[in-house]
């Protein structure tokens, strides 16, 4: 596989045509190397439009859908960032490169070691990669300038929102098939949020969340 090509296909052909036109996030996606995250069995696969088998019952999202959720989260640069669900790392790598420090949650110890090794590798020293059940309260790390959610929920995780800073935003895919929307929701004040849909998608469940896990704007 020639995989310079095969990354400015990808980025040509499946992103842009997503409507992921950031220019910082584009260069990105064109110098990070998809195929060091993706298992052996499926490298072939590392730059198609499908979710790729992770292991553990959990995929790793397609391109465009990893490309988009980082775009809609709207990162200057400076913020402070929790990733829910990093897998093997492909999409902390993306976010790294668009903020200043990273947190990134994953359930699955052998995935998590899996991800340190990858971005160990390419110098993402940035990067917290930590075993955790993100269904759970996280002690002793908030407020979270931005959140972002890599698989699905019913509803936007009320003790997630929780974490944000005033100003700060959660970006995920909630709702049930058929039917799921990317949805970026804005902490106004305590207790004050604002939501806004943006895009339709599927995506499988982040594990360990409760389907009647609602919270009320």
């Amino acid at each position: 596989m020639n995989t310079e090509q095969a990354r400015f296909n990808m980025v040509e052909q499946q992103i842009r045509t997503w409507q992921v036109l950031e220019p910082q996030l584009l260069e990105t996606l064109k110098h990070v190397d998809r195929e060091l995250f993706v298992p052996k069995a499926y490298q072939n696969l590392a730059y198609t439009d499908t979710e790729i088998p992770l292991g553990d019952g959990e995929v790793m999202l397609s391109p465009k859908v990893q490309a988009r959720l980082v775009q809609d989260l709207e990162l200057k640069g400076h913020e402070r960032v929790l990733q829910i669900g990093c897998g093997t790392g492909y999409m902390s790598a993306l976010l790294s490169h668009h903020c200043a420090n990273l947190t990134a949650l994953e359930i699955h110890p052998r995935l998590a070691q899996l991800a340190q090794s990858h971005l160990a590798q390419l110098g993402l020293t940035q990067v917290q990669v930590k075993v955790f059940d993100a269904s759970q309260t996280l002690q002793g790390e908030a407020p979270f300038d931005a959140i972002v959610l890599c698989g699905s929920t019913a509803h936007p995780p009320a003790h997630l929102l929780n974490l944000l800073k005033t100003g700060g935003q959660l970006m995920g895919i909630f709702g049930n098939e058929p039917i799921m929307r990317a949805t970026r929701v804005k902490k106004l004040g305590a207790n004050q949020f604002d939501s806004k849909e943006l895009w339709d998608c599927f995506a499988p469940r982040l594990h360990g969340f409760a389907e009647d896990s609602k919270f009320n704007f």
